[in-house]
């Protein structure tokens, strides 16, 4: 029955009640439809929730740093709600030159490689090319039969070692959380294992990744695989599966399936000579004044160390940060899966999981439960409130590299901040400043 006065007819109720339907179901579409990840674009401090003049903090310790000569110079970035909020270069870019830092300097990021290194896992593993919870002898077969050290003392009162059998088998997995039972050299460590890494040239800047695996196939391991932390060359043989895996180079399959889809042309291995000029480098520093020994970016090493061996910008390096909070996307570019990027950036550590007692060296920043911290399949995380000295939340990831470089990034406030210099000596207090000053000018 029709409404009094409707002269329409039925053909004509139906087609607008039709058109109604529609329209309808379109705003609910649209209504439900998920927001885009955001892009990364120029922005401001206000509008990214900062305060420019708290920001003004950071920027006059920044300027103290270099007047004191406790850095030659720096670049910070920070990024929020899809914003570049600040980005200020300090002090020199090289030093001998004179020349001024730009923001497009190009730096050996070291450590900060890894991550990059374990999304290349990541996307092998969701290809099904590998799992990271195979044995890492199934990928390479040197790993056969590695033992592990036992360390007790001799007749003559020295560090004597004698072997054992893996109660488990060393994973992928273990390999991106550290728990390998791998260590890095040290000469001046009492550990013989770490003594012995540095009389066979681990990691020497000549050798290929294949060189490097078949060198640590001959060591013995410093603890039993999956029980312990210990920091490690593990990225760098992340580094070689991705080549047997792949098929490619490492520097190969970053450049394709990585850094070209994410924009991010000045992040590599080596840095053009064409582009040489733009390089950041060290000063003399520490108590005897020796410039650090940090290889010029456009050095084109043998060793493309997955673990430490990357140049970068900020600007490039912000890509990644935004690709990770928008949890594998960026600018329509999707790399792996959201719940992938979710496994990445969660804690890995087994509770109760000790670090080794060489890693005090990280301080504040050390994934141990004491410092409210675990470690991921690329980065220490933030696994509780409260114990940790450093402003942050539960879920924030980090890590930085042994020349100064460090990066994090907190999910809860939408926000990553780089900080690229070529400073061994002062790169933990700055990255404790750095937490402290960009955390204060938080607004909204």
């Amino acid at each position: 029955m029709k409404p009094a006065g409707d002269t329409t007819t039925p053909a004509a109720r139906l087609r607008r009640l039709t058109l109604l339907t529609a329209s309808a179901l379109v705003l609910s579409a649209c209504a439900s439809a998920p927001a885009s990840p955001p892009s990364l674009t120029s922005g401001s401090a206000a509008s990214a929730g900062l305060s420019a003049a708290r920001l003004d903090r950071l920027s006059a310790r920044m300027e103290q740093g270099v007047q004191r000569g406790e850095l030659p110079g720096a670049v910070v970035l920070i990024g929020r709600k899809g914003q570049i909020a600040y980005e200020r270069a300090f002090g020199l870019q090289d030093p001998d030159k004179r020349t001024t830092m730009q923001p497009d300097a190009i730096f050996r990021i070291a450590s900060m490689s890894k991550p990059i290194t374990s999304l290349a896992i990541l996307m092998l593993n969701e290809e099904g090319r590998l799992s990271i919870a195979d044995p890492v002898e199934k990928y390479l077969p040197e790993f056969k039969g590695l033992q592990v050290a036992v360390i007790g003392k001799g007749s003559d009162g020295k560090p004597s070692i004698t072997l054992e059998p893996q109660r488990q088998l060393m994973t992928v997995q273990d390999l991106m959380r550290h728990t390998s039972g791998l260590t890095y050299g040290a000469a001046s460590s009492d550990h013989p294992v770490k003594k012995a890494y540095v009389e066979a040239k681990i990691s020497d800047m000549g050798d290929t990744n294949a060189t490097l695996v078949s060198k640590l196939s001959r060591q013995p391991l410093v603890f039993q695989p999956g029980t312990t932390w210990e920091y490690s060359v593990s990225t760098d043989v992340l580094g070689r599966i991705v080549e047997v895996v792949s098929g490619q180079t490492l520097d190969r399959f970053v450049e394709e399936r990585i850094t070209r889809p994410l924009k991010m042309p000045d992040t590599g291995f080596v840095t053009p000579a064409a582009q040489g000029h733009r390089a950041a480098r060290p000063h003399a520093e520490g108590p005897k004044k020796v410039v650090p020994n940090v290889p010029h970016p456009t050095a084109d090493l043998a060793y493309k160390s997955g673990g430490g061996g990357m140049v970068s910008t900020a600007r490039d390096y912000a890509r990644f940060g935004q690709f990770l909070l928008n949890g594998g996307e960026l600018d329509g570019v999707r790399l792996v899966s959201r719940k992938t990027i979710d496994l990445m950036v969660s804690n890995h550590l087994p509770p109760g999981t000790p670090i080794g007692p060489d890693m005090a060296r990280f301080e504040a920043l050390a994934p141990s439960a004491a410092m409210g911290q675990g470690f991921s399949l690329a980065f220490a995380v933030r696994t509780d409130a409260g114990r940790n000295p450093l402003p942050g939340s539960v879920g924030d990831y980090f890590w930085g590299g042994a020349y100064g470089t460090f990066f994090w990034a907190d999910p809860k406030e939408e926000m990553f901040v780089i900080l690229m210099m070529q400073s061994p000596e002062a790169r933990l207090p700055y990255r404790y400043l750095l937490r402290q000053l960009v955390y204060q000018a938080l607004e909204r």
